[in-house]
């Protein structure tokens, strides 16, 4: 089992840029493919980006695409989720997850899928 802890999220001003950070707690994170997940008031949780073991193999929903970008540095045992020209309907609470990969280019989409979860960190959006 690994710890996960988000950092990085906050009041953003719409149209401006973020960075949410995610620390995983254990000497094998370059085995571990990674997820971000959001949950806003109401809705069902959702992925908004997936990244394999390997760090160049990327997923993005439909909805993510353009503005997201989802990227890991192994040194730092950390990935990271940029989000640009930030809307209104990206405000929610963002989790990662990370789940052991048997292969280095596989990253998973499905929530059920992961199996270690952050506790989050919310982002309120400003008009």
């Amino acid at each position: 089992q690994v710890q996960l802890v988000e950092s990085g999220g906050g009041l953003v001003q719409a149209g401006n840029s973020l960075r949410l950070s995610c620390v995983a707690s254990t000497h094998t994170f370059s085995s571990y493919a990674m997820g971000w997940f959001r949950r806003a008031p109401g809705k069902e949780r959702e992925i908004v980006a997936g990244i394999s073991r390997s760090g160049d193999r990327m997923w993005y929903p439909d909805s993510a695409k353009g503005r997201f970008t989802i990227s890991r540095d192994d040194a730092k045992n950390t990935v990271y989720l940029q989000i640009n020209s930030v809307e209104p309907g990206d405000a929610a609470e963002y989790f990662c997850a990370a789940r052991v990969a048997t292969s280095p280019f596989i990253f998973y989409r499905g929530s059920y899928y992961y199996t270690d979860w952050g506790q989050g960190t919310q982002v309120t959006v400003a008009l």
